[in-house]
């Protein structure tokens, strides 16, 4: 069940994403610059939170080395935030930027970095290898 369980948060997690990326222009043109600051803070957030969920998800599924679990998460999150930005192209007031796939890597590494360094050993403590 665990197993299950860890690839639906991945699931509901990239359905998360694309509902944020489907409103067009999300922009506050109040805020000014701090706008802009937001929300690259929120695409490192929203893609640490799936590098940490994919990690999590081979984790429990695979038992594989962690260096191809830290790649496979890696791709698989990229080859999503990638995706992610071609999707904007087509949302009236949204755009593909090469800039926003490099700070979701950005997150993504992060995120992995998170779960191997701290994560794994709250979630996994009680449990023998």
């Amino acid at each position: 069940m665990k197993k299950i369980l860890s690839w639906v948060y991945v699931v509901v997690w990239c359905s998360v994403i694309f509902f944020f990326s489907s409103i067009p222009d999300l922009k506050i043109k109040e805020l000014g610059f701090l706008d802009l600051i937001l929300r690259k803070i929120a695409h490192i957030l929203e893609y640490a939170i799936l590098g940490i969920l994919f990690k999590n998800a081979f984790f429990v599924s695979f038992n594989i080395k962690e260096f191809n679990s830290d790649f496979f998460s890696f791709i698989l999150s990229f080859i999503y935030a990638v995706s992610d930005e071609i999707h904007q192209k087509f949302v009236p007031g949204r755009h593909f930027a090469l800039s926003d796939i490099g700070i979701d890597g950005i997150g993504i590494i992060l995120g992995i970095i998170l779960w191997n360094r701290f994560l794994k050993f709250k979630l996994y403590k009680n449990q023998k290898p």
